[in-house]
């Protein structure tokens, strides 16, 4: 079992949580009802990693202490093609209602990043390398 097919992100209102992942961020999906049961979006695959809690908690925001139920050491990320493009992202999820937790900058692993919360406060990095490559799916190639 090497794979995540799926993983669900448990919110408080699916109307706001759909306007904000497909609305605001473009996240594509068949549903076009405002208030449905379920949501799938059609994304082009995952990938898991493993961090240090208490260093993922500082790489969010180092003046943030590590408090349950406000961060549950589990983040997202979209693998940006350059800087500007992680910018756009950034201003983009903010329009969307999503609230910049750590602006963009460049960060101690040699890239350039940023997290955003959405709706549910579920944190989503948004970042760029220029070592990165991109396979035809365009997910991220991690040798």
């Amino acid at each position: 079992m090497n794979r995540i097919n799926l993983i669900t992100l448990g919110v408080e209102n699916i109307p706001t949580s759909l306007r904000f992942y497909r609305d605001g961020l473009g996240f594509e999906t068949s549903v076009s009802e405002e208030n449905p049961g379920i949501v799938f979006f059609n994304n082009r695959g995952t990938k898991l990693a493993l961090y240090p809690l208490d260093e993922l908690a500082k790489d969010i925001n180092q003046k943030e202490q590590l408090v349950r139920g406000k961060f549950s050491g589990i983040t997202f990320a979209f693998n940006a093609h350059s800087a500007e493009e992680v910018d756009q992202v950034m201003k983009q999820a903010e329009k969307a209602g999503g609230k910049i937790i750590k602006s963009p900058q460049k960060v101690f692993w040699g890239g350039y990043s940023g997290y955003f919360s959405d709706p549910d406060g579920y944190h989503w990095e948004v970042a760029f390398a220029e070592s990165w490559e991109f396979d035809e799916n365009e997910m991220l190639v991690i040798k």
